[in-house]
């Protein structure tokens, strides 16, 4: 599992900014999902790849008559 530096970060120039986007257009869709998964485990302090169940109690179907 990777480690995420807090303590780096770096200041861009637009252009630099531009290349960024560049890269991640490069990825698959898989990486690019992956990448976005680990970000999202991150702030919420979820388990990577053990996420939570979802609560399917709250949601309910109806058949409109």
């Amino acid at each position: 599992m990777y480690k995420l530096n807090r303590n780096s970060f770096k200041i861009q120039t637009i252009k630099e900014s531009d290349n960024t986007k560049e890269y991640w257009l490069n990825k698959t869709p898989n990486e690019r999902f992956s990448a976005a998964w680990y970000l999202i485990c991150s702030a919420y302090n979820l388990n990577y790849y053990n996420p939570p169940k979802m609560d399917k109690t709250i949601f309910s179907i109806r058949k409109d008559g």
